[in-house]
């Protein structure tokens, strides 16, 4: 934080001081909303095991399979200029129950498509209830979380990283009995989360204003959070080819390649909750981010040139740095413009989450053009030039965050994220 060295973390902000109590501590709405997105965020990672399994089941090539992903964040993406709209006059709680819904709803449909087609589409419904959820629960985390807001974004990435984690195993389990099963699962966990939420969410007090539908493209109009956004498309360009390409590279049964996607997953959440803000702390966020994005490229080459076990190593390995560079890219996007954190947020997913969907449908496109080994060094460069863009506009990353420093102060008892 600002007037900190190298732009870290104060020892107020640190969430796991004192025993860690301001992290653990929730109320039930933080615990209810926090689980229902580790299942939300279980939905990602759930066909990651099974998608060689679903080729083969619906007679499907790998590029067709890999538009599983590029429908759910296409729709994800564009949603995400919606979610400000619905929740700033419905209220988050509506918001939340009509994404878990729509997401029962279109798991369930996923589970009984008979083509690749209906597969497609029903996986974009999906990503609609998806975007509506998570979205807002962040919002909602960190709007009734104890212990500020550093301690709640870690819950939030903790939920990622759970989910993530467990996704491939669900997948893996279920999958290994027919592919439509993990689809038919999600849809009952997800209808066990809006139960919880039902039960113990109540209706947070709407904004003062509503939110309009261009309201975040409008706050992208501000160079740091502008900077943040596109840094963060061309590193979920490589995020998406290691979690959306790889299993078709590893070409391994359902548990095996669940094994390797729950350690990739484990590493991701130690990394994301425990790892980053100490290194943040003593490092600076910046920093920090530039090594992890540099050590993601450096990963993603030697996956793409290894054997095969060395891909395994490398797929786990990247789990690390994915992890760290999630949980900064998530702070700058919340705390380096004065725009309200539910746009701050909107408007910078409308811009990362369609890398999230090229990814998935040019990796397999890059291998039937050239060979296996060029889709990995494009998702390395594509880490090599968001790093660039953070060296570039570090000025403004930092010094726009540490103007802001004292209001945000003022405001939540945290200062603004300067790294």
């Amino acid at each position: 934080m600002s007037g900190t060295k190298n732009g870290g973390h104060s020892g107020a902000d640190d969430p796991f001081e004192e025993g860690g109590t301001s992290l653990l501590r929730q109320p039930k709405a933080v615990w209810a909303t926090a689980g229902a997105s580790v299942v939300a965020f279980m939905g990602i990672g759930l066909v990651d095991p099974i998608l060689p399994s679903i080729a083969r089941g619906l007679h499907a090539t790998n590029s067709q399979v890999s538009l599983l992903f590029t429908s759910y964040f296409l729709i994800t993406a564009v949603a995400m200029l919606v979610t400000g709209f619905v929740s700033s006059r419905i209220g988050g709680r509506k918001t939340l129950l009509a994404g878990l819904a729509l997401v029962v709803v279109f798991a369930a449909l996923s589970g009984m498509s008979g083509s690749v087609a209906e597969l497609v589409g029903f996986r974009a419904g999906w990503g609609l209830g998806n975007a509506l959820f998570v979205s807002t629960s962040l919002a909602v985390i960190v709007g009734a979380a104890t212990g500020g807001s550093s301690a709640a974004i870690l819950l939030y990435e903790s939920a990622l990283g759970l989910g993530m984690a467990c996704g491939p195993l669900l997948g893996a389990v279920l999958g290994d009995m027919e592919w439509r099963y993990p689809f038919f699962g999600t849809a009952v966990l997800m209808a066990v989360g809006f139960l919880a939420i039902t039960a113990f969410l109540k209706e947070q007090p709407k904004p003062a204003a509503r939110t309009s539908l261009l309201a975040p493209v409008k706050a992208l109009g501000h160079g740091g959070l502008a900077a943040t956004a596109v840094s963060a498309f061309f590193y979920n360009y490589a995020f998406f080819t290691v979690l959306a390409f790889t299993p078709f590279v590893l070409n391994m049964s359902p548990y095996k390649s669940g094994g390797v996607f729950f350690a990739w997953g484990v590493l991701l959440a130690v990394f994301s909750v425990i790892v980053a803000p100490r290194l943040q702390h003593r490092f600076g966020s910046l920093k920090v981010l530039c090594a992890s994005l540099l050590l993601l490229a450096a990963d993603l080459l030697v996956l793409g040139y290894g054997d095969h076990t060395t891909a395994i190593v490398c797929t786990v390995l990247s789990g690390a740095f994915i992890g760290l560079n999630n949980t900064v890219f998530t702070e700058l996007a919340l705390g380096v413009s004065d725009a309200p954190r539910p746009v701050a947020s909107a408007g910078y997913n409308f811009v990362r989450w369609f890398a999230a969907a090229a990814a998935p449908f040019l990796a397999p496109k890059i291998e039937e053009w050239t060979d296996v080994h060029l889709p990995f060094v494009v998702a390395a460069g594509a880490a090599v030039t968001s790093t660039v863009i953070v060296a570039v506009r570090r000025r403004a990353l930092t010094t726009e965050a540490e103007e802001r420093a004292p209001q945000h102060a003022t405001e939540d008892g945290v200062t603004a994220f300067a790294r």
